[in-house]
Protein backbone atom coordinates (compact mmCIF):
# COMPACT_ATOMS: atom_id res chain seq x y z
CA UNK A 1 0.00 0.00 0.00
CA UNK A 2 1.45 3.48 -1.29
CA UNK A 3 1.16 6.29 1.20
CA UNK A 4 -0.94 8.16 -1.18
CA UNK A 5 -3.56 4.85 -0.42
CA UNK A 6 -3.77 4.77 2.63
CA UNK A 7 -7.30 5.40 4.31
CA UNK A 8 -8.06 8.26 7.47
CA UNK A 9 -10.09 6.21 9.99
CA UNK A 10 -11.48 9.27 10.90
CA UNK A 11 -10.87 12.29 8.17
CA UNK A 12 -13.40 14.96 9.85
CA UNK A 13 -12.45 14.41 13.57
CA UNK A 14 -9.72 15.24 15.71
CA UNK A 15 -8.87 13.94 19.42
CA UNK A 16 -7.46 16.55 21.88
CA UNK A 17 -4.56 14.35 23.31
CA UNK A 18 -5.73 14.80 26.96
CA UNK A 19 -7.71 17.39 28.42
CA UNK A 20 -7.09 18.09 32.51
CA UNK A 21 -8.68 20.55 34.58
CA UNK A 22 -7.94 21.83 38.25
CA UNK A 23 -10.32 23.46 40.36
CA UNK A 24 -9.67 26.53 43.57
CA UNK A 25 -10.25 25.40 47.05
CA UNK A 26 -13.62 27.17 46.94
CA UNK A 27 -14.67 25.81 43.76
CA UNK A 28 -15.53 28.93 42.15
CA UNK A 29 -12.17 29.06 39.49
CA UNK A 30 -11.46 26.17 37.20
CA UNK A 31 -8.24 26.00 34.88
CA UNK A 32 -9.09 23.57 32.28
CA UNK A 33 -5.74 22.83 30.40
CA UNK A 34 -5.89 21.08 26.57
CA UNK A 35 -3.17 19.63 25.18
CA UNK A 36 -2.85 19.71 21.51
CA UNK A 37 -1.51 18.75 18.37
CA UNK A 38 -3.00 20.77 15.90
CA UNK A 39 -1.58 24.34 16.55
CA UNK A 40 -3.97 25.66 13.88
CA UNK A 41 -6.73 24.75 15.57
CA UNK A 42 -5.59 25.52 18.93
CA UNK A 43 -4.65 29.34 17.77
CA UNK A 44 -8.61 29.69 16.62
CA UNK A 45 -9.64 28.72 19.51
CA UNK A 46 -7.94 30.69 21.50
CA UNK A 47 -9.21 33.37 19.61
CA UNK A 48 -12.74 32.97 19.95
CA UNK A 49 -12.99 30.54 22.92
CA UNK A 50 -11.49 34.01 24.73
CA UNK A 51 -14.95 35.89 23.74
CA UNK A 52 -17.44 33.21 26.21
CA UNK A 53 -18.27 35.23 29.61
CA UNK A 54 -17.34 32.50 31.73
CA UNK A 55 -13.52 33.08 30.23
CA UNK A 56 -11.56 34.86 32.45
CA UNK A 57 -8.32 34.33 30.46
CA UNK A 58 -6.29 32.39 28.09
CA UNK A 59 -2.90 31.32 27.11
CA UNK A 60 -0.81 29.00 24.99
CA UNK A 61 1.92 27.09 27.27
CA UNK A 62 3.58 24.83 25.57
CA UNK A 63 1.75 22.17 23.62
CA UNK A 64 -1.47 23.43 26.16
CA UNK A 65 -3.83 25.86 26.28
CA UNK A 66 -5.03 27.20 29.48
CA UNK A 67 -8.50 28.79 29.84
CA UNK A 68 -9.68 30.27 33.38
CA UNK A 69 -13.38 29.80 34.57
CA UNK A 70 -15.44 31.25 36.22
CA UNK A 71 -18.19 28.18 36.89
CA UNK A 72 -21.93 28.49 35.84
CA UNK A 73 -23.72 28.34 32.52
CA UNK A 74 -24.29 30.48 30.03
CA UNK A 75 -26.12 31.18 27.16
CA UNK A 76 -23.47 31.20 23.87
CA UNK A 77 -24.84 34.11 21.05
CA UNK A 78 -22.95 32.41 18.41
CA UNK A 79 -22.48 33.72 15.30
CA UNK A 80 -20.60 32.34 12.07
CA UNK A 81 -17.32 34.33 11.61
CA UNK A 82 -17.86 36.46 14.61
CA UNK A 83 -18.08 33.77 17.88
CA UNK A 84 -18.38 30.44 16.40
CA UNK A 85 -17.67 28.32 19.28
CA UNK A 86 -16.84 28.80 22.97
CA UNK A 87 -17.56 26.97 26.68
CA UNK A 88 -20.98 27.90 27.88
CA UNK A 89 -20.11 25.76 31.42
CA UNK A 90 -18.06 24.79 34.01
CA UNK A 91 -19.06 22.85 37.17
CA UNK A 92 -17.12 21.73 40.06
CA UNK A 93 -18.08 18.83 42.62
CA UNK A 94 -15.81 17.27 45.44
CA UNK A 95 -14.13 14.66 42.72
CA UNK A 96 -14.79 16.16 39.39
CA UNK A 97 -15.04 18.90 37.00
CA UNK A 98 -17.11 19.15 34.20
CA UNK A 99 -17.13 21.45 31.33
CA UNK A 100 -19.40 22.16 28.23
CA UNK A 101 -18.60 23.50 24.71
CA UNK A 102 -20.94 24.78 21.90
CA UNK A 103 -19.99 25.43 18.52
CA UNK A 104 -21.28 26.41 14.69
CA UNK A 105 -20.32 24.01 11.75
CA UNK A 106 -16.59 23.36 12.14
CA UNK A 107 -16.62 25.15 15.29
CA UNK A 108 -19.27 22.09 16.56
CA UNK A 109 -16.92 19.24 15.52
CA UNK A 110 -14.33 20.72 18.13
CA UNK A 111 -17.19 21.59 21.08
CA UNK A 112 -18.22 17.96 20.63
CA UNK A 113 -16.71 15.03 19.37
CA UNK A 114 -13.06 16.39 19.42
CA UNK A 115 -12.91 17.29 23.22
CA UNK A 116 -15.79 14.17 23.80
CA UNK A 117 -12.95 11.61 22.74
CA UNK A 118 -10.05 13.37 24.55
CA UNK A 119 -7.55 11.64 26.95
CA UNK A 120 -8.84 12.46 30.27
CA UNK A 121 -12.01 12.11 29.40
CA UNK A 122 -14.25 10.26 32.53
CA UNK A 123 -17.74 10.22 30.74
CA UNK A 124 -18.88 12.88 27.87
CA UNK A 125 -22.37 13.76 26.38
CA UNK A 126 -22.09 14.41 23.17
CA UNK A 127 -24.31 15.91 20.23
CA UNK A 128 -24.06 14.84 16.30
CA UNK A 129 -22.02 17.63 14.41
CA UNK A 130 -20.22 18.39 10.93
CA UNK A 131 -21.44 20.28 8.05
CA UNK A 132 -23.51 23.56 9.36
CA UNK A 133 -24.74 21.61 12.85
CA UNK A 134 -25.05 23.35 15.85
CA UNK A 135 -23.45 21.04 18.24
CA UNK A 136 -21.59 21.01 21.40
CA UNK A 137 -20.29 18.41 24.27
CA UNK A 138 -20.41 18.30 28.11
CA UNK A 139 -17.20 16.58 29.34
CA UNK A 140 -16.41 15.28 33.38
CA UNK A 141 -12.89 15.42 33.97
CA UNK A 142 -11.18 14.40 37.36
CA UNK A 143 -11.16 17.27 39.47
CA UNK A 144 -7.16 17.49 39.82
CA UNK A 145 -4.91 19.52 43.08
CA UNK A 146 -1.73 21.41 41.49
CA UNK A 147 1.43 20.61 42.83
CA UNK A 148 4.08 22.65 42.25
CA UNK A 149 7.71 21.16 43.51
CA UNK A 150 10.74 23.90 43.88
CA UNK A 151 14.35 22.35 43.85
CA UNK A 152 17.91 23.95 43.92
CA UNK A 153 21.28 23.38 44.44
CA UNK A 154 21.83 19.70 42.99
CA UNK A 155 25.00 19.84 41.47
CA UNK A 156 28.53 20.59 42.08
CA UNK A 157 31.10 22.91 40.22
CA UNK A 158 32.50 19.50 38.53
CA UNK A 159 28.92 18.26 37.46
CA UNK A 160 25.30 18.12 37.14
CA UNK A 161 22.96 20.22 35.86
CA UNK A 162 19.51 20.85 38.20
CA UNK A 163 17.18 21.79 35.51
CA UNK A 164 17.99 18.82 33.55
CA UNK A 165 17.36 16.13 36.65
CA UNK A 166 14.18 17.95 37.67
CA UNK A 167 13.11 17.95 34.11
CA UNK A 168 14.07 13.79 34.21
CA UNK A 169 12.19 13.12 37.53
CA UNK A 170 9.20 14.60 36.70
CA UNK A 171 8.96 12.12 33.43
CA UNK A 172 9.69 9.74 35.71
CA UNK A 173 6.92 10.22 38.49
CA UNK A 174 4.45 11.11 36.06
CA UNK A 175 1.46 8.09 36.07
CA UNK A 176 -2.04 8.83 35.67
CA UNK A 177 -3.10 10.24 38.47
CA UNK A 178 -0.05 12.79 38.69
CA UNK A 179 0.28 14.65 35.24
CA UNK A 180 3.33 16.42 34.31
CA UNK A 181 2.16 20.02 33.46
CA UNK A 182 5.24 22.66 33.25
CA UNK A 183 9.06 23.28 33.76
CA UNK A 184 9.89 26.60 34.59
CA UNK A 185 13.68 27.69 35.45
CA UNK A 186 13.60 30.82 37.56
CA UNK A 187 16.79 33.10 37.23
CA UNK A 188 17.77 33.73 41.12
CA UNK A 189 20.44 36.96 41.92
CA UNK A 190 23.84 35.46 41.13
CA UNK A 191 24.79 35.18 44.88
CA UNK A 192 28.74 34.03 45.55
CA UNK A 193 28.08 30.67 46.32
CA UNK A 194 26.38 29.74 43.42
CA UNK A 195 27.41 26.79 41.19
CA UNK A 196 27.25 28.95 37.76
CA UNK A 197 24.41 30.16 36.76
CA UNK A 198 21.64 30.63 40.07
CA UNK A 199 19.14 29.15 38.90
CA UNK A 200 16.38 27.08 40.61
CA UNK A 201 13.04 25.01 39.25
CA UNK A 202 9.21 24.82 39.46
CA UNK A 203 7.74 21.69 37.98
CA UNK A 204 4.14 21.39 38.28
CA UNK A 205 1.74 18.76 37.79
CA UNK A 206 -1.93 18.26 38.38
CA UNK A 207 -2.63 15.34 40.25
CA UNK A 208 -5.39 13.14 42.72
CA UNK A 209 -2.56 11.64 44.78
CA UNK A 210 -0.13 15.11 46.14
CA UNK A 211 1.69 13.27 48.89
CA UNK A 212 2.24 10.16 47.11
CA UNK A 213 3.88 12.76 43.90
CA UNK A 214 6.26 14.43 46.34
CA UNK A 215 7.04 11.24 47.98
CA UNK A 216 8.39 9.74 44.98
CA UNK A 217 10.15 13.31 43.87
CA UNK A 218 11.61 13.15 47.13
CA UNK A 219 13.09 9.57 46.59
CA UNK A 220 14.50 10.68 43.36
CA UNK A 221 16.37 13.67 44.64
CA UNK A 222 17.81 12.15 47.28
CA UNK A 223 18.96 9.24 45.25
CA UNK A 224 20.55 11.41 42.86
CA UNK A 225 21.32 14.60 44.02
CA UNK A 226 25.27 15.73 44.12
CA UNK A 227 25.22 18.35 46.57
CA UNK A 228 24.46 18.39 50.51
CA UNK A 229 23.16 21.79 50.46
CA UNK A 230 19.74 20.68 47.63
CA UNK A 231 16.76 22.47 48.74
CA UNK A 232 13.21 20.71 47.73
CA UNK A 233 9.60 21.75 48.61
CA UNK A 234 6.15 21.93 47.22
CA UNK A 235 3.15 24.02 47.16
CA UNK A 236 -0.14 21.90 46.57
CA UNK A 237 -3.22 24.41 45.84
CA UNK A 238 -4.55 26.51 42.98
CA UNK A 239 -2.40 30.14 43.36
CA UNK A 240 0.66 30.20 44.60
CA UNK A 241 0.94 34.03 44.82
CA UNK A 242 0.89 34.40 48.54
CA UNK A 243 4.42 33.34 47.54
CA UNK A 244 5.36 35.97 44.77
CA UNK A 245 6.63 39.03 47.35
CA UNK A 246 9.52 36.76 48.90
CA UNK A 247 10.27 35.04 45.60
CA UNK A 248 10.76 38.81 43.82
CA UNK A 249 12.89 39.60 46.70
CA UNK A 250 15.25 36.21 45.82
CA UNK A 251 15.47 37.74 42.66
CA UNK A 252 16.40 40.65 43.88
CA UNK A 253 19.35 40.04 45.75
CA UNK A 254 20.61 37.86 48.96
CA UNK A 255 18.22 36.85 51.32
CA UNK A 256 18.79 34.55 54.18
CA UNK A 257 16.95 31.46 56.28
CA UNK A 258 14.71 34.24 58.38
CA UNK A 259 13.82 35.71 55.08
CA UNK A 260 12.30 32.14 54.19
CA UNK A 261 10.74 31.54 57.60
CA UNK A 262 7.69 34.26 56.23
CA UNK A 263 6.83 31.75 53.74
CA UNK A 264 7.84 28.13 54.79
CA UNK A 265 3.74 28.04 56.10
CA UNK A 266 2.48 27.62 52.78
CA UNK A 267 5.40 24.96 51.68
CA UNK A 268 5.55 20.90 52.46
CA UNK A 269 9.63 21.49 53.05
CA UNK A 270 11.48 18.33 51.90
CA UNK A 271 14.66 18.75 52.02
CA UNK A 272 16.56 21.97 53.66
CA UNK A 273 19.63 22.60 52.66
CA UNK A 274 20.66 26.36 51.65
CA UNK A 275 19.02 25.45 48.30
CA UNK A 276 15.95 25.38 49.79
CA UNK A 277 15.73 29.30 49.51
CA UNK A 278 15.68 28.91 45.56
CA UNK A 279 14.00 26.42 45.85
CA UNK A 280 11.12 28.31 47.22
CA UNK A 281 11.12 31.29 45.24
CA UNK A 282 11.12 29.69 42.02
CA UNK A 283 7.21 28.59 43.08
CA UNK A 284 4.80 31.24 41.94
CA UNK A 285 6.96 31.65 38.91
CA UNK A 286 5.85 28.66 37.23
CA UNK A 287 4.86 29.44 33.12
CA UNK A 288 5.72 32.57 33.72
CA UNK A 289 8.73 32.14 31.57
CA UNK A 290 9.23 36.09 30.69
CA UNK A 291 9.73 37.68 34.21
CA UNK A 292 10.99 33.96 35.76
CA UNK A 293 14.37 34.27 33.65
CA UNK A 294 14.51 38.30 34.08
CA UNK A 295 17.55 39.51 35.80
Amino acid sequence: MTEESRALSNPYSISYPEILALASEDGRTVELIERFDCVGGAMWVKNHYAKSPLVKSSRIVSNTQRFLLETGDVSLQLEGSYFPAGICGAEVTESEISVSYLGLGGGGVGASICRATAGGVLRHTSDVCGGGKVAGSTIHLPRYTRVIIGLDDTDTPEEGATWTLAHNISKAVETSSSRYLSHTITQLYPVPYRTKNCVALACEFATTEPEKLIDRFEALVRRYTLSDETGLCAYIGFDPSAIMPYARKVKAGEVTLDDFASVRRHLDVRIEGRGIIGAAAAIPFYTNYAEALLI
